[in-house]
């Protein structure tokens, strides 16, 4: 095999591991770009997205339909963000705080609840074919899309417009800029918010009932690998903007991808080093984004961040 098929193949596997690997990081960064839209931070992803993977995971198991499972992960993700947001509405709680509790929590829950659903095998989300016009089986691999994928890219097109010009949008950026201009326009900041952060624990719910019900696609105790987490970093690395979290999620896929497209040509040395990218990418926006001028871009006033 040539150096050019041979790169070409792995630009393919990389391509197919964008995506399927980005799916769960889209919809959990457009969770959190909702949630901090509107002023609050949710540190509790990760506590989300192991619940909302074991429940998408359980609902699929016990009602044969995955489907039924991606909407009972979403709701299990609504409830946990819910009681986030509705603790951070009480006097003198802080944000940050109750998120780590939470993600203990939604952890614990998931570890828990989930023992009976390691062993077992669901239905899973089905895949949408759009390489059957190559007659390459790399291509056809790595263009056979997860069926929430297409989802995820109209939610974040959706999203979007309704931040910039719908009513419901200016009211959750007004919380998440002045709580004082949103209060004298009548408007209750606590119950802006937790309603940003419900609807965003929903949508990163989905991303968890990716996880173990498309890939890996199965259910266990270090499913999310820190990926709730790391979707803090992406939404801060996407500017607060629903559309680059598109970009940031599949770039974040392709890194989580090498390592594996790298093995499946025989290119075995560095394999774990390749795996760690996503974390290193984790701390390279860390780090470039600790100057206060680029803190500043973008950012809600109300987080704090560009204080």
């Amino acid at each position: 095999m040539s150096d050019a098929s041979l790169w070409a193949d792995v630009a393919v596997a990389v391509l197919g591991g964008a995506i399927r690997v980005g799916t769960p990081f889209l919809f959990v960064s457009l969770g959190e770009c909702l949630t901090e839209k509107s002023g609050r931070i949710n540190l509790g992803l990760e506590g989300v997205l192991v619940l909302s993977a074991m429940a998408g995971f359980g609902g699929s198991y016990l009602t044969g339909s995955p489907w039924a499972g991606v909407l009972l992960a979403g709701v299990a993700g609504a409830l946990l963000a819910m009681l986030h947001g509705l603790l951070c509405s009480l006097p003198r709680v802080n944000d940050i705080a109750t998120g780590i509790a939470l993600m203990l929590l939604g952890a614990g829950l998931a570890f828990y609840l989930g023992k009976p659903l390691i062993q077992p095998q669901a239905a899973q989300i089905p895949s949408i074919e759009l390489g059957m016009w190559s007659d390459s089986a790399q291509v056809q691999a790595a263009l056979r899309i997860n069926a929430l994928f297409p989802i995820g890219v109209l939610l974040a097109a959706l999203m979007a417009w309704a931040l910039a010009d719908t009513r419901w949008g200016l009211i959750v950026r007004m919380a998440g800029d002045s709580s004082d201009a949103a209060r004298a326009l009548g408007y209750s900041v606590n119950t802006v918010r937790v309603l940003a952060t419900t609807a965003g624990g929903f949508i990163a719910g989905i991303g968890g009932a990716s996880l173990s019900l498309y890939y890996p696609g199965s259910w266990n105790e270090g499913l999310s690998s820190g990926q709730g987490l790391i979707a803090v970093a992406l939404v801060i690395f996407a500017r607060w903007r629903p559309l680059a979290c598109l970009g940031a999620a599949l770039l974040f896929g392709g890194a989580g991808a090498l390592g594996p497209a790298l093995q499946s040509v025989g290119i075995g040395w560095g394999y774990h080093l390749f795996n760690a990218m996503p974390y290193a990418l984790t701390l390279l926006i860390l780090v470039w984004t600790c100057s206060p001028k680029q803190a500043l871009q973008g950012a809600p006033m109300e987080l704090g961040v560009s204080r």
